[in-house]
């Protein structure tokens, strides 16, 4: 099932109108699942770091043994030849994507060379910048290196991620902030997390349970020249029941602010519109 509407698709070396079929039942990547994926945004006719992500894609591809077959470079001139396709002021979700074809010995480990490859335009809109989330705790919690593959952005990682928000949504709330194998916060089920406390922003380090995000960084790197300090360190529930603000960071929404967690109340404060408003000033001027 699509996200948005207005969908192109480039595959097998050409643009095509639609959501195309591009997968055979018996591929690698459908049964055993063999998929990684990347997503960049289009909006206000710029796309921020869309290098990063088309980068960050085929690293996720090695990283689940299956061989990337397309440049960084290729990809991007690849992805900006759909998004001309749209209109000007179109919002366009980027969605770069391998898959392992064949099968080697015993059907398990991915053939090399054998790679399928596509490339997803959905035209869907941005959130507005008030829209926010709520946050509950779930019983699931993040995998680590040693029995999943955290270190890609990975298909096979997200039935784990969609439980922790059916829970979270079952419980009445937006979103779930969720714990690393140590009992300490990791990310939300969708995305990284920021605190703030006393103009001071936090978020938690990376330790091999999720993925450090593109937009993640690009926000630590504006505050830094804003001369706001960030932490990235360990930090428990409670600390984000004593925090000032909450927000999240993706590339999906880039920052959505937060409202509540389990009952803590916050205001959508000035250092989360400070972020959203720098992060539009440097993807403009980028």
């Amino acid at each position: 099932m699509v996200m948005g509407t207005d969908i192109r698709t480039f595959y097998q070396g050409t643009w095509h109108e639609g959501d195309v079929p591009i997968m055979s039942a018996a591929d690698h990547g459908a049964w055993q699942g063999t998929n990684v994926f990347d997503g960049a945004r289009l909006f206000e006719g710029v796309a921020p770091d869309l290098e990063a992500h088309c980068a960050r894609v085929n690293r996720s591809a090695e990283a689940l043994m299956i061989e990337p077959t397309v440049s960084t470079e290729d990809m991007v001139e690849i992805a900006w030849e759909g998004l001309k396709r749209y209109p000007k002021d179109a919002a366009v979700y980027i969605r770069p994507m391998y898959w392992a074809i064949d099968a080697g010995p015993m059907g398990v480990v991915p053939a090399l060379g054998k790679t399928g490859f596509a490339i997803c335009l959905e035209a869907k809109p941005l959130a507005p910048p008030d829209a926010a989330t709520t946050l509950t705790t779930t019983r699931f919690r993040r995998p680590v290196l040693e029995n999943a593959v955290t270190n890609a952005k990975a298909g096979c990682l997200y039935p784990n991620n969609a439980r922790m928000l059916a829970e979270a949504n079952a419980k009445g709330y937006g979103n779930a902030l969720v714990a690393d194998a140590n009992g300490n916060v990791a990310e939300s089920s969708t995305a990284n997390v920021f605190m703030v406390r006393d103009g001071e922003v936090f978020t938690p380090i990376p330790n091999g349970t999720f993925l450090a995000g593109i937009t993640r960084a690009r926000h630590i790197s504006n505050l830094g020249l804003d001369g706001t300090k960030v932490h990235e360190t360990v930090l428990s529930f409670d600390d984000f029941r004593e925090a000032d603000e909450v927000f999240l960071s993706g590339n999906m929404m880039k920052v959505t602010p937060v409202t509540e967690f389990d009952g803590t109340h916050y205001q959508v404060g000035p250092v989360t519109r400070r972020v959203r408003e720098m992060y539009w000033d440097w993807a403009h001027s980028a």
